[in-house]
């Protein structure tokens, strides 16, 4: 007796739950795919950095059910807006795909603000480019050897710490990641370009003419710590004397690992 009471009140439970998910969730499953939203999608294929314009887009009415949350349903949140990516006809929008500023390959180079400048020089041998491993962001010295007429070894203090924007090879292509395999053989760097103030400039370009410019990695690591060695740079480069001093900027004492203790 107990048995069939049990298996009654299971039936009735059974009975309840397909009454909630018929008459409830199901009508709630139902409108919500059925629901329209409207959103923006592209009638015009677009390139990567291209600016997005009204004659590139529509807005039409799709089902609101499993869509993206970032997905734009405005146009006015698209047009005027740079695509970061490739997008063909027919692609909804997602903010994520969008860039209020011109995308760019060479963003670094748009940073300058007059103050300091970008300048190449020549990797001319394998081992004078730290063997191929420089990389965006790192704090080199720069060496260089058979220096003029007597042919000399000379470390001008003022590019004891210089930032690395761009480490480029042979076609002028960025060498953003030295171990990428995406290819048979990885290019190697043919120039560095430098982030560099006049003064600095000066000393590099006689070091090319001149020389055979060798670089050495001081730091690779965070940016408070890179800016550190910068600072350091900056303060022999502004000091009233510097001009006439053969001292090198200190070492920061101050982060793990590295000292200026000898």
């Amino acid at each position: 007796m107990n048995i069939i009471k049990n298996r009654t009140v299971l039936g009735l439970i059974c009975i309840v739950l397909s009454f909630i998910i018929c008459f409830g969730l199901t009508p709630l499953f139902n409108n919500a795919v059925q629901s329209q939203v409207e959103i923006v999608r592209l009638v015009k294929d677009v390139g990567q950095g291209e600016i997005i314009t009204a004659d590139m887009v529509t807005t039409i009415k799709v089902g609101g059910y499993n869509l993206p949350n970032d997905v734009l349903k405005r146009q006015e949140n698209v047009v005027g807006r740079y695509s970061m990516y490739d997008m063909k006809t027919g692609d909804y929008i997602l903010s994520g795909k969008l860039s209020d500023t011109p995308f760019t390959a060479f963003a670094y180079l748009h940073e300058l603000d007059g103050t300091r400048e970008a300048m190449s020089v020549t990797i001319k041998s394998l081992a004078a480019g730290l063997s191929g491993k420089l990389e965006a962001g790192d704090v080199i010295s720069i060496i260089a050897t058979d220096f003029g007429d007597f042919r000399q070894t000379v470390a001008p203090p003022e590019l004891r710490y210089v930032k690395v924007l761009a480490v480029t090879d042979g076609r002028g292509n960025d060498v953003n990641n030295v171990n990428d395999s995406g290819g048979d053989e990885n290019p190697l760097p043919a120039t560095i370009t430098l982030l560099v103030v006049p003064r600095q400039a000066a000393v590099l370009a006689e070091l090319e003419s001149r020389g055979r410019i060798h670089c050495t990695l001081v730091y690779r690591g965070t940016a408070e710590n890179r800016d550190m060695f910068l600072d350091i740079q900056d303060e022999f480069l502004n000091a009233p004397d510097s001009d006439e001093s053969d001292e090198n900027p200190e070492t920061p004492d101050d982060i793990e690992g590295v000292s200026g203790d000898e």
